[in-house]
């Protein structure tokens, strides 16, 4: 069914885009195109675009090559900076691959999405990670990252479009506020009629957000990508499910963080007694896409803490890439394990993949 979205004063225009689920090989220039009729997209603010593409993808190929970022860290949880490729195996689906190049990457440009949970839960801590998040921007963001900003909550808005301007994205983010609405008819972008909506979705699209930013705003963009979310972890209303989310960031090759930030006086008797099970849910969305969850309560300094640790990793990442000996472009999912020699070295990285071509 179609969801409902908030009405928002302003909008900047979305660009659905080309997809590119692991970083493999060369990447088209951004591409418009229009949500399949057998999905239909969540709610949200994001305008609709004509499609201007032939076909959408889920994986650009250059010579089939296959590149991942990861991060590796000691026994004692210190981030490893000075490995080489003799160091470190790669095997997909059980068979063992060669890794063709291999280098620390601390300079690549990032495309970064900051998604804030603007849900009625998060009232008593918005302040604080609005405050967090700005700082974060400032510390991370160099002349040639992009990053964008997205609320979600009944709906899925975009408040800050790619930019590597900190200025506009710190004010965009301070700008979020809750919104505990019902839902009901919206304007997907200026000028544009109403959207019908069957029933009214309310809570929290945490899963809608997360597939819909991975298919329309960084599946064709190129280097790092990361999503770092804001939120207690809890969704209510999404048709996305949470495998569903998973693939779409997967096939976008996204890194998502999770900072669980919960008010948890919210949920009864000052801890998490009305069934709560974010945290459980948001430990698989960030594992098997290569990132973490960092559990701060609602604990200021800690959401501080937790930042810095997200700007440390994204600054400490190898890549390595390899032709896989399964050189069909068949679609489907190829599972991925890597490790690295050393005294009880762990990797952080991506779960697997997605094995399309280029449609023509």
């Amino acid at each position: 069914m179609s969801l409902s979205f908030r009405d928002r004063p302003l909008r900047l225009p979305l660009v659905a885009l080309l997809s590119l689920p692991l970083g493999l090989g060369a990447l088209s220039a951004r591409a418009q195109t229009t949500p399949s009729a057998d999905a239909p997209p969540p709610a949200s603010s994001f305008p609709d675009q004509p499609d201007e593409s032939k076909a959408e993808t889920t994986l650009k190929v250059n010579v089939n090559l296959v590149s991942l970022y990861f991060t590796v860290r000691d026994k004692h949880n210190g981030l490893i900076p000075t490995l080489a490729k003799s160091d470190c195996n790669i095997v997909e689906d059980k068979q063992q691959q060669t890794i063709k190049n291999f280098s620390a990457e601390t300079d690549l440009p990032l495309t970064l999405g900051i998604m804030v949970d603007t849900s009625g839960s998060q009232q008593r801590v918005l302040p604080l990670e609005q405050q967090a998040a700005d700082n974060f921007l400032r510390s991370l963001m160099r002349k040639k990252d992009e990053a964008f900003v997205v609320s979600f909550d009944v709906g899925v808005n975009l408040e800050q479009d790619f930019t590597n301007n900190v200025s506009e994205l710190q004010r965009a983010i301070d700008k979020t506020d809750i919104n505990v609405g019902a839902g009901g008819g919206g304007v997907p972008g200026i000028g544009q009629g109403p959207v019908p909506t069957h029933g009214a979705p309310k809570g929290t699209l945490l899963y809608d957000a997360v597939s819909q930013v991975s298919n329309d705003k960084i599946r064709s963009e190129t280097g790092r990508k990361a999503l770092i979310l804001l939120t207690d972890g809890e969704d209510e209303g999404s048709e996305t499910k949470p495998n569903q989310a998973i693939e779409a960031a997967q096939k976008a090759n996204a890194i998502i963080y999770v900072i669980l930030i919960a008010d948890r006086p919210f949920y009864g008797n000052g801890g998490f007694n009305l069934g709560y099970s974010g945290d459980s849910q948001m430990q698989k969305l960030t594992q098997e896409t290569g990132g973490r969850v960092i559990n701060v309560g609602n604990n200021g300094k800690k959401l501080e803490d937790a930042f810095a640790q997200i700007e440390e990793e994204l600054r400490t990442q190898y890549l390595a890439s390899y032709t896989p000996t399964n050189n069909k472009l068949d679609g489907s999912y190829r599972k991925l394990d890597i490790s690295c020699k050393g005294d009880g070295l762990k990797v952080q990285s991506r779960k697997g993949y997605y094995a399309v071509g280029d449609i023509e």
